[in-house]
C-alpha cells in the first residue's frame, strides 16, 4: 500500500515544481508507518488543493515541515529489520524484557530513591515510622557488600532469548581452560561500555560454570553506590583501582582472570545508534598493568551495547555522571521509557594478543601493544558487523 502510495503522489507531483519532486525524495526513502501516514495526507491535500493556485507555496511549507521533522527525529531514515536466528514463545520474551527492564529501572530510578529518602529522614516525613520504613532498603544496602550469585545467574537466561544473544569465540572455552591450566592469566578487553551491557550480562547467563568464575572490574563509585552495587554486584564485581587488580591477577585459575570495560563512563557518552565511537586512544594503563603483571589481553567486542539504550548526552546529569564514574544521566529505550530495545545482540571474543612479561615496560612497549590492542578491536567489528543488520554500513571510530 505505501508503494501504490508513493506511486500516486510521484504522479500527482510529475508536473510540478522542485519542491514537489524533493517531497517526493523525501519520503520515498522512509520505509515506516509515518512515511505511509505523510503519503496519504500528502495524496488527499493534493487532490483537495488541486485547483489552488497557493498550491506551490503549500509544497514549499510541506517540504520545510519534512526537513524539520527530520532533523527533529520524529521520523528516522529507515533502519534495517533484525532477523532473530531463533524462535522464542511470547511468555519468554516477555520474560525476558522484563528482567532487562528490571535493571534498567533499577539504574535510572535508585538515585532518585537516593535523595528521596534522605529527604524523608532529615524531615521526619511523613513520620518518624515511615521515614525508617521507606528508607530500610537504602539503609540495608549501605551496610552490605555486594555479592556475587552465580547460582542465579542461569535464571535470567530468558534475558538473552529477548535480545536474540549470539557469540562468536576465537578463543574457544576449551582454549581459555588450556591457557588457564597452563598458568596464564588474561584480561577480556571490552568494548563498547552502553549505558548497561546486555551483551555482557546476556553472555553471562550462557557462560559454563567453571568460566563464571571470571570477574568483571567496575569502577569504586559504582561499588560504592548503594543499591547500585548489590543489583549489579550479582555479576561478581571487582574494583578496577591497580592495587586491586594486582591483587586479583594472583588468585588461581579463571578467578584470577577478569572482564574490563576499557572506554568505561567516558565511553558511554559516545553511544549512539547511527555510529560507532570507542574512547580508546587515552586508554593505555590496562597495557601497562598486563605487561607487567605478565597478563595476557583478549580483545572482545559486544555488539549492541550501544543500540539497546540511548543516553542524553548533555546537561548537568550528564557532567555529573563523568566526574562520578556512575551514569546518572537520562537514557531511554522502547517508547523513551527504560525498556531496552529488543536489538540484536553479538559477543566476539577474539584471540590473545600474546603479551610478554615485562616488569618495566617502557613507553614505546605500551604504545607498540596498545596498538596492536587497536588493530584487534578494529579487526572484530569490520569481520563481524555483518552479522547485524543494524551495524553493516557503520563504521568504528576510535577517539
Amino acid at each position: 500500500s505505501c508503494c501504490i502510495c508513493l506511486c500516486c503522489l510521484k504522479q500527482s507531483l510529475s508536473n510540478s515544481t522542485k519542491y514537489s519532486l524533493q517531497i517526493y525524495d523525501h519520503i520515498r526513502h522512509r520505509d515506516t508507518v509515518p512515511s505511509l501516514i505523510i503519503s496519504l495526507g500528502v495524496l488527499l491535500r493534493i487532490e483537495k488543493s488541486s485547483n489552488s493556485r497557493h498550491s506551490i507555496s503549500w509544497r514549499e511549507d510541506l517540504y520545510l515541515v519534512l526537513t524539520l521533522v527530520e532533523e527533529t527525529t520524529i521520523i528516522k531514515m529507515a533502519e534495517p529489520q533484525t532477523k532473530r536466528s531463533r524462535d522464542i514463545s511470547t511468555a519468554r520474551w516477555l520474560a525476558g524484557m522484563a528482567i532487562a527492564t528490571t535493571f534498567c529501572t533499577v539504574y535510572y530510578f535508585s538515585p532518585l530513591y537516593m535523595i528521596g529518602s534522605i529527604l524523608c529522614l532529615l524531615f521526619r516525613y511523613p513520620t518518624t515510622q515511615w521515614s525508617l520504613f521507606i528508607a530500610s532498603p537504602l539503609i540495608i544496602s549501605i551496610f552490605t557488600k555486594p555479592m556475587s550469585m552465580p547460582k542465579l545467574i542461569p535464571y535470567l537466561s530468558p534475558m538473552a532469548d529477548y535480545f536474540d544473544y549470539e557469540e562468536a569465540f576465537e578463543l574457544s572455552d576449551d582454549d581459555a581452560r588450556k591457557l588457564v591450566n597452563s598458568g596464564k592469566k588474561f584480561i577480556v578487553g571490552a568494548q563498547p561500555h552502553g549505558v548497561l551491557s546486555f551483551c555482557g550480562m546476556s553472555a553471562w547467563t550462557q557462560t559454563p560454570s567453571d568460566i563464571s568464575h571470571v570477574h568483571t572490574a567496575a569502577a569504586g563509585a559504582l561499588l560504592k553506590t548503594p543499591i547500585l552495587k548489590n543489583v549489579m554486584g550479582i555479576f561478581g564485581l571487582v574494583d578496577a583501582s591497580k592495587k586491586n587488580l594486582q591483587k586479583h591477577f594472583k588468585k588461581p585459575g579463571f578467578s584470577g582472570c577478569l572482564v574490563l570495560y576499557v572506554g568505561g563512563i567516558a565511553e558511554l557518552f559516545k553511544s549512539s545508534r547511527k555510529e560507532e565511537r570507542l574512547y580508546l586512544k587515552k586508554r593505555k594503563g590496562f597495557v601497562k598493568l598486563a605487561l607487567r603483571e605478565g597478563v595476557d589481553i583478549v580483545p572482545a567486542y559486544m555488539f549492541g551495547n550501544t543500540s539497546v539504550l540511548t543516553v542524553l548526552k548533555h546537561g548537568p546529569l550528564a557532567a555529573l555522571s563523568r566526574k562520578l564514574q556512575v551514569s546518572l544521566t537520562y537514557f531511554w529505550g522502547k517508547f523513551y521509557l527504560p525498556i531496552p530495545r529488543d536489538d540484536k545482540v553479538l559477543y566476539v571474543r577474539g584471540k590473545p594478543l600474546g603479551l610478554p612479561h615485562i616488569p618495566e615496560p617502557t613507553d614505546e612497549d605500551v604504545d607498540k601493544w596498545h596498538a596492536k590492542y587497536c588493530d584487534e578491536v578494529t579487526r572484530l567489528f569490520n569481520n563481524y558487523k555483518e552479522r547485524l543488520p543494524m551495524y553493516k554500513h557503520k563504521q568504528l571510530f576510535i577517539d
